[in-house]
């Protein structure tokens, strides 16, 4: 397995490819239309083609490329089938799984809170496990709640119980983060994440999202119409 993690600035979106070496075969998770041209480049140069373009949700912060990937690679474009996206190729329900290659296998699974039809997707590769999480969990932080059919008390249920539930030396490969740093595991999030630790309680949770008082988010207006089209213009 060849594995990247790539970054957009502007958004700070974590994109992740993964790729089966011996079939030549590359997915991308929660790719940006602004880096579509680095991307093609690295799985060009690499000799690979790309066979999925995967969301884990409508993002509100940044447009996603999955449309434009499989008008230039003929991919097919994989997402939550909460969603009711026609113009998805793929379409999730919880405990679903796409196989890459000869033997790679991506897991999906409902992780709702962050928006109420969330996907997060796992692997596991030799003896490791790797989350790649959206923006549901990040690292010493989750993803906001406050719009877009958010919920703090969903989200904290989907952190405690499936996330924190997990291995804890399963990696965490998150959607977003803005501090330089690139992965964390359930272990150090469970002790040290700063909005929801393991003991953290509901009503302590949800008072830290009410006093977060976060912008808005800059492309949301340009983001959610055009994710609803898988990236699409009008």
């Amino acid at each position: 397995m060849l594995f990247k993690q790539l970054f957009e600035n502007e958004s700070c979106t974590y994109t992740y490819m993964i790729s089966c070496t011996n079939k030549k075969e590359a997915v991308l998770i929660d790719p940006v239309i602004e880096t579509i041209d680095r991307d093609l480049q690295i799985i060009n140069s690499l000799g690979l083609k790309l066979t999925y373009a995967i969301d884990t949700h409508i993002h509100a912060d940044h447009v996603t490329s999955a449309s434009a990937l499989r008008e230039i690679t003929k991919c097919k474009v994989a997402g939550p089938a909460n969603d009711n996206l026609e113009c998805r190729d793929v379409n999730f329900i919880d405990n679903d799984s796409l196989i890459i290659g000869n033997s790679i296998k991506i897991n999906a699974f409902h992780t709702p809170g962050h928006t109420d039809t969330h996907f997060s997707y796992t692997l596991d590769y030799n003896s490791e496990k790797m989350l790649f999480s959206g923006d549901a969990l990040l690292i010493d932080a989750c993803g906001r709640t406050d719009f877009q059919s958010g919920s703090s008390e969903v989200l904290f249920s989907t952190i405690k119980k499936i996330f924190y539930a997990m291995p804890e030396n399963t990696k965490v490969y998150p959607g977003h983060d803005y501090n330089n740093k690139s992965f964390s595991t359930i272990y150090h999030q469970k002790r040290d994440n700063e909005l929801i630790n393991f003991d953290i309680s509901l009503k302590n949770y949800i008072k830290k999202m009410n006093n977060l008082k976060l912008a808005k988010p800059k492309k949301i207006d340009i983001a959610v119409p055009r994710n609803n089209a898988c990236g699409l213009s009008n």
